[in-house]
């Protein structure tokens, strides 16, 4: 028997999102109706929290009715010290974004790396002879390089306009072998003739004429690359890889797989992927209609 199938009543279930700020999230439009596919009774909620009311929240979550948490933005790293105990997978990437409520004891767990590659064996059936090219050396870049190894591409370098920070982050993930370097035109020039996998794991994408990269430079890489961008909405680096015929992915697969895998983890049951697949695309879809 799972843990949501023991003495339960409809609506006594709570779980949800924990970020500062948290309004933009997608989480409960695809978390909602996995939940309700199952027939679990839970609500999925926004729980804005900052920075000084991140212990209190953590410890509401060992309250019974409570089967955990996604964690986001700014708090995957601080919730760690919060928890019981953490996953080797989520230690290694320095991120939690999952948290289950195992009868009051708190488990940390991190699904972005799962999420995404799983997300890109979907568009790219066999990536092991990927030369990949990750630009960006925060959390996403971790879990993005663990992915990455886990998919055994042929190659992984990160570039970061801070050198330094992508060369820690290389040695941070050793023994994966990972090549580092500075994000900047003349290294860009040499690697990307190379490059069959570009993932843009910064923070530029949000906003419309936000790109990582001149976009010209598009043009350097194979026919056969696959363009990537962690942001789930049609970002200038994704309109500009297509106009060059190149294969694309946008975050929003990721988003749904790795919200797959923390559903459960929660319920202990397989998430209805479909189900959150298809919902995640009609909020993405009316989102960008109010926007």
């Amino acid at each position: 028997m799972t843990r949501t199938e023991a003495g339960t009543t409809a609506g006594s279930w709570r779980v949800g999102v924990i970020g500062d700020p948290v309004a933009h999230s997608l989480s409960p439009a695809l978390q909602q109706p996995g939940l309700d596919a199952l027939g679990i009774p839970a609500r999925y909620a926004l729980w804005p929290t900052p920075a000084t009311e991140l212990p209190h929240r953590v410890a509401g979550l060992r309250e019974p009715d409570v089967l955990g948490a996604n964690v986001t933005l700014p708090h995957k790293l601080a919730v760690m010290a919060l928890l019981d105990e953490v996953s080797p997978l989520a230690e290694r990437a320095g991120a939690v974004n999952t948290i289950i409520n195992r009868h009051g004891r708190l488990l940390g767990d991190n699904t972005d790396i799962a999420g995404f590659a799983a997300a890109v064996r979907e568009v790219c059936p066999d990536p092991a002879g990927r030369h990949a090219l990750v630009l960006g050396a925060g959390g996403a870049a971790r879990a993005v390089a663990l992915a990455l190894d886990e998919l055994r591409v042929a190659g992984i370098t990160v570039l970061n306009r801070n050198a330094d920070r992508a060369s820690r982050l290389a040695t941070g993930l050793s023994p994966v072998a990972i090549g580092a370097g500075a994000l900047d035109e003349t290294t860009l020039r040499r690697l990307l003739p190379q490059t069959t996998m570009l993932i843009n794991a910064t923070a530029l994408g949000w906003h419309a004429g936000e790109t990582p990269l001149p976009l010209d430079l598009l043009a350097l890489l194979p026919d056969d690359a696959l363009v990537v961008d962690l942001t789930y909405r049609e970002t200038d680096l994704l309109i500009a890889a297509r106009g060059r015929r190149l294969a694309t992915l946008d975050g929003l697969p990721m988003l749904v797989h790795q919200g797959a895998r923390a559903l459960a983890l929660w319920t202990g049951q397989g998430a209805p992927l479909a189900v959150m697949r298809a919902a995640a695309a009609a909020a993405r879809a009316a989102r960008e209609r109010v926007g």
